[in-house]
């Protein structure tokens, strides 16, 4: 029986992965104008969900950033071109977060939806991201919606980020709940990764981002991938329904 539903954040209830995309674009563009933001938007795909380090060292490495960026290093007191090429983009994500105009376009109402449904349902609700605790509580006071949940664990609360399960154990725990009573729901490999290793159930509400990656993970049966937000709330149905008419044959 499904007790707790649990949410991502990034990605799966507001599009910060395109606001995390375009700033990387924007630094990359300041560190090496001729390029185009659209293209290095499109190379964020490939690493979508990855370690900030590792983002930054592909992007580097694929339009070539590194001596613009190494020349940077002693204005940001950094040691390395791709802790100034994250210094850079930081200081532009910020600002865009800093507008909640921005965040509210960005928002993904069938997904926030399906997170209202779930507490006047009843279902305890838990948020697990790999945000900081100050740029989360931000996000989440903006959309309203930092009430919704019992316990919300962030990436200041866990030491291993996902794909690790630590966080979604943090949650289950909090949420006195068992892991196998949880349903995860993210747009992301790694976040996918993260809730199996938990010993939960998950269904992913994939982006433009993730799309391709989910499917090529192969970690979900493609019924419980949904692409179209639209269908989520139906999906999460179909997977209760699943769980409980299992529970009556065992």
């Amino acid at each position: 029986m499904i007790k707790a539903i649990v949410f991502d954040l990034d990605g799966t209830l507001v599009q910060t992965e395109i606001l995390k995309a375009m700033s990387y674009a924007k630094a990359a563009v300041k560190l090496r104008p001729k390029l185009t933001e659209a293209e290095v938007v499109n190379g964020f795909k490939e690493v979508v969900g990855k370690p900030r380090k590792v983002v930054a060292q592909a992007l580097m490495k694929k339009f070539r950033l590194e001596k613009a960026a190494r020349e940077m290093t002693p204005q940001f007191e950094v040691a390395t071109p791709w802790q100034a090429f994250v210094q850079i983009r930081l200081k532009i994500y910020h600002a865009m977060i800093e507008d909640p105009q921005t965040l509210l376009k960005y928002r993904c109402p069938y997904n926030l939806g399906l997170l209202k449904w779930a507490r006047k349902n009843h279902f305890k609700t838990g948020l697990a991201t790999m945000s900081h605790c100050p740029q989360a509580n931000r996000v989440l006071k903006i959309l309203e919606i930092e009430p919704l949940f019992d316990f919300i664990a962030t990436k200041d609360d866990v030491e291993a980020g996902k794909p690790d399960p630590e966080i979604y154990s943090l949650v289950a725990a909090e949420l006195k709940v068992k892991p196998q009573e949880c349903l995860v729901i993210e747009d992301s490999v790694s976040g996918i990764k993260a809730a199996l290793a938990a010993g939960m159930g998950c269904i992913s509400v994939t982006t433009d981002f993730t799309r391709k990656s989910v499917y090529d993970s192969a970690l979900l049966p493609e019924k419980w991938i949904v692409d179209d937000p639209k269908y989520l709330r139906k999906t999460v149905k179909a997977y209760l329904n699943k769980v409980t008419q299992k529970k009556k044959a065992g």
